[in-house]
């Protein structure tokens, strides 16, 4: 099965981006047609220090190997590097109908965070998120929950080119983790995590042993002292076993029975001291990359040689279709 996912540069990668997606792509990668992407496109869409851009392209490609995406693999690249996205984008914006951008729920949400800068990228940004699927004709794509809605604008985006232009595009499925969609705000447990929210907020795949230990203790919880999973009444603490959850695959209700009678300030401290050691090789390959810059430089243009031999093959086809050829 072929399939194409992707995360953007932009501030730090957290907990949140790794359970509700990266994790999931290093068991896909084993038995499908994998394409990975650093979608550095879509992060200036918002604004952006682009002094730093380049460093959180290699931050991001850094989370992607150490957590286990292999080049070998999967196809591991920068958006910008293959120029047959913007191309695609802007072909796919001539039959997208305003109306459908205006409904996204993201360029509502963004919008309203940016006022001042609700610029013609962000409504188009989900015909370009299309491009970058259809692309590479990938039938899945592996995301977090907020982005579901933009998979079914592109999966009907494929269909009506298709049905206009003749059978070119494989219509893609979102696929949504049942547990960990949406990992939500340590310190606002009712909105998703976001780095929008600032620091304390979420965890960094980077954050030091000491910052892990200070956010998971200061993370809202709920009244009472009982841990048990129930987002409704409790999502505070619903959310911190969730995370503890996924990063020991230890179902929730064996966890309720650990930490039975042990209150939050116990439950956080082990929490705290599992994401200690679960993020260790992050930091540490890190280092290790900005050591040897090259590893990455070599990953990613690797990369998009093999990406830009696919999606010139597949605008070969799409001019065709559209009398572009």
């Amino acid at each position: 099965m072929k399939i194409f996912s992707g995360i953007q540069p932009s501030g730090e990668i957290h907990v949140g981006n790794y359970l509700g997606a990266i994790q999931q792509w290093v068991a896909l990668q084993e038995q499908n047609d994998c394409i990975f992407c650093v979608v550095d496109w879509h992060a200036i869409t918002v604004p952006y220090d682009p002094k730093l851009l380049q460093q959180k392209i290699k931050e991001v490609t850094a989370v992607y190997l150490t957590a286990g995406l292999n080049p070998e693999k999967s196809i591991i690249f920068v958006q910008s590097q293959v120029k047959e996205h913007s191309e695609l984008a802007w072909l796919l914006n001539t039959i997208t109908p305003l109306g459908d951008l205006q409904r996204m729920t993201q360029f509502k949400e963004k919008s309203a965070k940016h006022e001042k800068n609700v610029c013609a990228g962000l409504l188009n940004y989900p015909v370009l998120m299309a491009g970058d699927i259809l692309l590479y004709q990938a039938e899945l794509v592996p995301v977090g929950e907020d982005q579901k809605q933009h998979v079914e604008l592109a999966r009907e985006i494929a269909r009506r080119f298709n049905s206009k232009f003749g059978e070119t595009f494989t219509p893609p499925k979102a696929q949504i983790m049942k547990i960990g969609a949406k990992i939500m705000s340590l310190t606002n447990p009712e909105r998703k995590m976001s780095k929008s929210d600032g620091p304390q907020s979420f965890v960094s795949l980077f954050d030091s042993p000491e910052a892990i230990k200070k956010k998971i203790a200061s993370a809202t919880t709920d009244s009472g002292r009982e841990i048990k999973y129930n987002p409704a009444a409790k999502p505070g603490v619903s959310n911190l076993l969730t995370i503890y959850s996924l990063f020991t695959g230890k179902p929730i209700k064996e966890l309720e029975n650990e930490f039975s009678g042990k209150g939050y300030a116990g439950f956080k401290e082990q929490l705290a001291g599992l994401l200690v050691e679960k993020l260790a090789p992050f930091r540490t390959k890190k280092q290790e990359f900005e050591k040897t810059p090259e590893i990455i430089e070599n990953v990613l243009t690797q990369g998009a040689n093999k990406a830009r031999a696919i999606a010139q093959e597949t605008m070969e086809k799409v001019k065709a279709a559209m009398g572009l050829s």
